[in-house]
């Protein structure tokens, strides 16, 4: 079977810069989601949403933007914006865990709210004519809330949906529920993507031995983790390339060069390299090292000293 690799959207994490780096020195993403648009009481689509989005930054990848609202109107001024720019899809985010924003039943928030699905989809499905797809988690409190949405999405003709096979009150704490995700795969006759610590190809092929009908994989926390992950999966390979210093040494140079554009002031961006340091360190020997070496760091040469001696034992 061949399988499909999709980047899941990461607030903070896969914005263009990171899309367009990935994109220079990997391969193996088939498909990038962005993060979501959010409107915050406002009908606007905000300039930070406008330059991820725009097609001069994303000329390389293959992008699908999503919103996350629960409001028909946002929806669909969301639509108007996106078929604008010449996007096809528009992906529905309901997996978002964290209380800032299921509290305003947004995201996986949203889940117990079958009747309020049913009608957003209604009016974006009557008054436009955009591709929908979702990301979902199997519910907020407990994971049965997904399959009292699923009679709901058989109405309409949603693309896909992706499910992280986590419910939202554990945000990333705890194992994957995979009794949970199978639970939806014998529910639903939609065409469902799996969700939710791919962070091994040793664990994709565990996963994609129980779920032989699954054949859209989405990967988040493990792809900025080791970017190296999805072309070894497609390879079914364990070895990292022999050049694969050199490879990173320079993916997190132009990552490193890419926010230092964005942001103001050294500590800023360094934050910001911190961030994914904290995940880099996960597929890195003595990670609790790597990360007090970063944080350590309170200026430019003191971070590449770091980074220096971290690639030394790479």
């Amino acid at each position: 079977m061949k399988h499909t690799l999709i980047s899941s959207p990461l607030q903070g994490f896969t914005d263009f810069r990171f899309r367009n780096t990935f994109q220079r020195f990997f391969d193996g993403i088939d498909i990038f989601y962005a993060p979501y648009i959010r409107f915050n009481g406002k009908m606007e689509i905000k300039p930070i949403y406008q330059k991820d989005l725009a097609i001069k930054n994303n000329r390389n990848a293959n992008v699908i933007p999503q919103v996350m609202t629960c409001c028909a109107d946002e929806f669909i001024f969301a639509v108007k914006y996106v078929l604008s720019l010449g996007y096809k899809e528009l992906n529905w985010n309901l997996g978002c865990p964290y209380p800032m924003v299921t509290n305003k039943g947004l995201g996986s928030g949203l889940i117990a709210n079958p009747e309020k699905i049913d009608q957003i989809l209604d009016r974006v499905h009557s008054e436009t004519n955009i591709v929908v797809s979702m990301k979902m988690r199997m519910g907020y409190d407990h994971r049965n809330e997904i399959l009292n949405v699923f009679p709901v999405l058989e109405k309409y003709p949603i693309k896909s949906i992706g499910i992280h096979a986590r419910i939202g009150a554990q945000l990333y704490k705890g194992g994957v529920d995979l009794e949970g995700f199978q639970q939806c795969v014998d529910n639903s006759s939609q065409k469902l993507y799996y969700n939710g610590d791919i962070t091994s190809v040793a664990l994709f092929q565990e996963l994609s031995e129980r779920f032989p009908s699954i054949d859209h994989w989405m990967l988040g926390r493990g792809l900025i983790a080791d970017p190296f992950l999805p072309r070894m999966i497609k390879d079914k390979t364990y070895e990292y390339p022999e050049n694969r210093k050199e490879i990173f040494s320079k993916y997190i140079d132009t990552l490193f060069s890419a926010f230092e554009q964005k942001l103001t002031g050294e500590k800023a961006v360094i934050r910001k390299m911190l961030s994914f340091w904290e995940y880099f360190a996960t597929a890195l020997p003595n990670s609790q090292k790597v990360i007090k070496k970063i944080k350590k760091a309170k200026n430019y040469e003191a971070y590449d000293q770091a980074v220096r001696e971290i690639l030394q034992h790479f």
